[in-house]
């Protein structure tokens, strides 16, 4: 393992622009209600919603937001006929994205995409037209300041792969495997910064300056669109 892993920057880091914009909250609250529609409101069995919830707690939302989204999902209180939405595209430069949402209008929400990807010399796909690209990780994200260290324990731990940027280690695991490796990582007494299961890119491709500013704008201009929750991406 060098530190650098043979899978490849993942999505479209949004947290700090939603935060400004004033939206994220909004955005995790539907990803709470639709994990708890689908798998119940029971944290401990359930590990999409687990996974939300502490999303939700690192960007400070109160806890009666939390539990107002749950109930929602859960049908306890009345709230907004949700579904997931999945969509795939190539963007600027020939590369594959994966747009991932959560909206009550599947129809509008498929016209907006379609507009801004065409915006931004991109082109909706059917379904599997870029998927096959990539692989659904479990992705642990965790801090560490001594990089062959962190390999060592991450792989001791059951990790896949790892890569090690600016502090930080991504742990790529198999989807079923997420929370084995994460507990044994807090035994193990390391500070979790987050956890999620990912499309990681098989192969990463190159593009110019240019085209990598127009993917640029064309992520932010998805990440404005309500619906979008998460942007997957090959470069």
């Amino acid at each position: 393992m060098s530190g650098h892993s043979h899978w490849h920057s993942i999505k479209y880091k949004k947290g700090a622009a939603d935060a400004k914009k004033g939206k994220v909250f909004s955005k995790i609250s539907k990803e709470i209600t639709i994990a708890a529609k689908e798998g119940g409101k029971d944290i401990s069995f359930n590990p999409k919603l687990r996974m939300a919830v502490e999303k939700a707690r690192s960007f400070n939302m109160p806890a009666e937001n939390i539990e107002r989204a749950i109930k929602k999902g859960t049908g306890e209180i009345e709230g907004e006929k949700l579904v997931s939405v999945a969509f795939e595209a190539y963007g600027p430069g020939g590369i594959a994205v994966i747009i991932e949402g959560i909206t009550d209008n599947t129809n509008r929400t498929l016209g907006e995409i379609k507009q801004i990807l065409s915006q931004y010399n991109g082109k909706m796909v059917g379904e599997g037209g870029v998927k096959w690209m990539f692989d659904k990780k479990g992705v642990i994200e965790a801090a560490f300041e001594n990089e062959e260290e962190a390999e060592l324990t991450a792989i001791e731990a059951g990790a896949e792969d790892v890569n090690f940027q600016d502090g930080v280690l991504s742990i790529y695991t198999k989807p079923e495997e997420l929370e084995k490796v994460k507990t044994k990582l807090e035994t193990k007494g390391i500070k979790i910064e987050g956890t999620s299961l990912d499309w990681v890119a098989k192969e990463s491709i190159k593009v110019s300056e240019r085209e990598e500013a127009t993917c640029q704008k064309l992520f932010e201009a998805l990440d404005e669109n309500e619906a979008v929750q998460e942007i997957y991406y090959n470069f």
